[in-house]
């Protein structure tokens, strides 16, 4: 009884200095313990992602991978590999797994040596969010005593949807969601067995583990998962059978990225990091969705590539990227160092690298990164001239053998079903789509290759628009008095200028002149003396405070002369955003590019609600603010109309009597409800074309970032003699193609979108010559839009002689 009392009595002195310790232990360290409190509304490192409109994704931004799941989502099979292998009995314990700490405790008194696996999934999350890797007994006292707190805070599953989010798991990858698509490219629902097996294993050493860089020790980890799970009788021998005897499969992933945008995702990346910083923009798990179309954005960047391809190859062959080997000196390479070659060159755009193998008389046979053989047909190689300078080209060749030699290396593109000798682009470009009628970037490209070039054109590059400014000095003259039926003298102009001593002579480009010519076609065919006499007649300080209703900036509104023929300088979207005007009835909208922001777990954070181009009466009853007006309907209705002739044309052809617009090629449309504008500065420095329908509106820039340098002029025609020219670039030849690729696309099965006539104007049938009403209904006549009180009042003589202008109104038929 003596014995038994005093064992009783020294266990209960044992229990009690061991109670004392813990207190005394938890006192110790309780300031050094965090509040775990923050777990309830723990926010984890997740990526910000960006998507398209319609949810294809476009980039993250982000260190870390990490995909969030619900306990609830997660396959079941998958709980099973992590608790069998990281912690059986964890919805048994209190945080702590005594069983577990004994078993270490008593390896650590007979062997000196720490066991690994005595810390729960608790004390994971404990360390995982607020200890470092530090091994030290204060460390590992400061994790139980968090455990415990974790544990009287949160459910179990809670706990373990903290754990399965957080775990590193190698490869950047934090998370089992994260893991799924890094290794396996994945969602959780769609892993095999073995799969999970494989993710389960990982936490122990995510590293060494690895099934990418150690798929041997991998498998390895992955059999003693599923023995575990077989033992805990979670699987059957007979999946055990077959997980075990499944090959690795793993192989790095990246983001499931459905689609390149790089310049949208980078304006999405600034915006996100002004508004929230970087450190939150970043880790948030922020999902935004952007305001552009997957199809048409593709579209828009394979026109705008396309588009540069075909400049660049009108002015001649710049040469091989390098020579790996030279035939006369050096022997052929064999297939390995050629594809290493390759793989160390840096592919842009639509361009491959590829070496040189063979040459005959007609064609040549490359070799691809992949080791394989192309066949570069004559088709292919004929456009080839030798690049001179911007102006010219040299001979058209003859064979193959002029062009290339063994050993090249160069790029080739796919054209069609063949592929094509290619060459990076030295000019750039820029493209921007919106919705004339709320503001919605549709599609947006700001250069040829964001790895070329992270420059965004689309919004950065201030250039001269050309006579793309026509479109708001013709406004302009319409709010002061001319019509479109205005006769205007197309003749040179030759002004002294005082001050600098010289004379200012702006020519029509081409340099051709018609005399009297009503504005409508004088806009069609962008006469720039026309455009000079409107901003004449209407006064340089008007017209340029008519200009700055459209939303430009004052300090790019030049104040002279030169402002009629494009000198303003803006970028592609500002461009943009001052035509949609005339597309919605005069107002001016706002472009934006993203619709909505989410939280990591698909909550609604922002909606974007855009201000649309309705009418001010409808303003109360609207659900959206409604935009400015800064034209009236009418007038925004008859510069629309009037740029419809710039694609369409005027006249009669059958009677010869007929005339194009500079933007004729847009007919390849065979749309009737388009208006658009061409725009060249001087020398061809800037190239543009904006054209429109009621829905979509599309501005194209192409020229070079070098300001001041010019596209040039070209030989079209492989027959010409050597140096003979054929023309210079300009918008309707160098941005223009870009544009109908793309809208070609864009408007797709989309119905007819005209610009309807407002109420308030007249129609009257006028006589083409004069722009004074006629009786006749013949090819000399046309129905023709007015202000009231603006149409002509007199009548072309019935001989068909023209009406003196000096009896016609000023205000219709001012010549000057």
């Amino acid at each position: 009884m003596k014995l038994l009392k005093r064992f009783l009595l020294f266990c209960t002195f044992g229990i009690g200095f061991g109670l004392l310790s813990l207190v005394i232990l938890y006192y110790y360290v309780k300031s050094d313990i965090p509040s775990v409190a923050v777990l309830k509304d723990v926010k984890l490192q997740t990526p910000m992602q960006v998507f398209t409109r319609d949810g294809k994704l476009i980039n993250q931004f982000g260190e870390k991978r990490r995909i969030p799941v619900h306990i609830e989502d997660v396959p079941k099979p998958l709980i099973q590999a992590i608790l069998a292998t990281e912690d059986n009995r964890f919805y048994e314990h209190v945080g702590i797994d005594p069983i577990g700490l004994a078993r270490s405790a008593v390896v650590l008194i007979t062997t000196g040596q720490k066991k690994q696996g005595a810390s729960t999934i608790t004390m994971q999350v404990a360390r995982n969010f607020f200890l470092t890797r530090e091994k030290s007994y204060i460390r590992k006292i400061k994790e139980i005593f968090i455990s415990l707190h974790i544990e009287q805070l949160l459910t179990k599953d809670e706990i373990l949807e903290l754990y399965l989010n957080k775990i590193e798991l190698g490869n950047r990858a934090f998370g089992i969601g994260a893991a799924a698509q890094v290794y396996y490219g994945k969602s959780l629902n769609e892993l095999t067995l073995a799969q999970m097996a494989m993710i389960a294993g990982l936490p122990k050493a995510p590293s060494a583990l690895n099934p990418i860089r150690n798929p041997e020790r991998a498998m390895q980890r992955r059999t003693v998962v599923l023995s575990r799970m077989l033992a805990e009788g979670y699987i059957t021998k007979f999946q055990y059978d077959e997980a075990k005897a499944a090959p690795i499969t793993a192989k790095r992933h990246g983001a499931e990225i459905e689609l390149n945008a790089p310049y949208i995702a980078e304006m999405v990346r600034s915006y996100m990091v002004e508004q929230y910083g970087e450190e939150i923009a970043y880790n948030s798990g922020f999902k935004v969705y952007t305001s552009v179309e997957s199809t048409i954005q593709a579209h828009a960047q394979t026109a705008l590539m396309e588009n540069l391809h075909d400049y660049d190859e009108r002015h001649g062959y710049r040469g091989p990227i390098k020579r790996l080997w030279l035939p006369e000196i050096d022997l052929p390479w064999n297939t390995d160092l050629i594809v290493k070659a390759l793989k160390e060159q840096e592919a842009f755009g639509l361009l491959r690298p590829v070496a040189v193998q063979s040459v005959e008389e007609k064609s040549a046979q490359v070799i691809t990164t992949k080791g394989e053989t192309l066949t570069l047909d004559w088709s292919g190689l004929a456009w080839a001239r030798e690049y001179i300078n911007e102006d010219k080209q040299g001979d058209a060749p003859k064979s193959a053998k002029e062009i290339l030699a063994p050993g090249m290396l160069v790029f080739v593109r796919s054209k069609g079903d063949q592929w094509q000798l290619a060459q990076l682009p030295v000019a750039t470009s820029a493209l921007v789509s919106l919705d004339p009628q709320d503001g919605r970037i549709k599609a947006l490209v700001g250069g040829y290759s964001f790895e070329q070039s992270q420059f965004n054109r689309a919004t950065q590059a201030k250039r001269q628009v050309g006579s793309n400014i026509k479109p708001f000095i013709y406004s302009a003259a319409l709010d002061n008095g001319y019509t479109l039926a205005s006769i205007m003298n197309d003749a040179p102009i030759n002004h002294w200028d005082k001050s600098q001593g010289v004379a200012w002579r702006p020519k029509n480009s081409p340099d051709v002149y018609d005399g009297p010519i009503r504005i409508r076609r004088a806009l069609a065919q962008s006469k720039n003396v026309v455009s000079v006499r409107l901003l004449r007649g209407v006064g340089l300080q008007k017209t340029a405070d008519h200009l700055l209703k459209f939303g430009f900036q004052e300090q790019d509104i030049v104040r002279s002369e030169s402002l009629a023929l494009g000198s303003a300088a803006m970028t592609p979207l500002e461009l943009a955003r001052g035509i949609s005007s005339f597309a919605n009835g005069g107002k001016l909208i706002t472009p934006y590019f993203i619709t909505e922001i989410q939280d990591a777990f698909g909550t609604t954070v922002f909606t974007h609600e855009p201000v649309l181009a309705c009418d001010e009466a409808m303003a109360e009853s609207a659900e959206h603010a409604c935009a400015p007006s800064v034209i009236s309907e009418q007038n925004a209705f008859l510069v629309a109309d009037a740029m419809k002739s710039t694609i369409q044309g005027g006249g009669s052809w059958r009677h010869k009597t007929g005339w194009s617009g500079t933007g004729w090629r847009a007919q390849a449309l065979k749309r009737k409800d388009l208006s658009g504008k061409t725009g060249t500065t001087n020398d061809a420095v800037d190239t543009w074309f904006s054209g429109f329908n009621r829905n979509v509106l599309t501005t194209v820039w192409v020229g070079f970032d070098d300001a001041g340098k010019p596209l040039g002029r070209t030989a079209y025609n492989a027959n010409l003699e050597q140096n003979q020219l054929a023309g210079s670039e300009s918008g309707a030849k160098t941005a223009l193609p870009a544009w109908v690729d793309y809208m070609r696309v864009a408007l797709e099965d989309k119905p007819y979108a005209p610009i309807e006539p407002p109420p308030g104007l007249v129609s009257v049938r006028i006589d083409l010559k004069t722009g004074l009403l006629t009786n006749r209904n013949d090819h000399t006549s046309r129905f023709e839009y007015f202000l009231p009180e603006t149409q002509p009042t007199k009548y072309v003589l019935d001989d068909g002689t023209d009406t003196p202008f000096e009896d016609a109104p000023v205000s219709t038929n001012e010549l000057f």
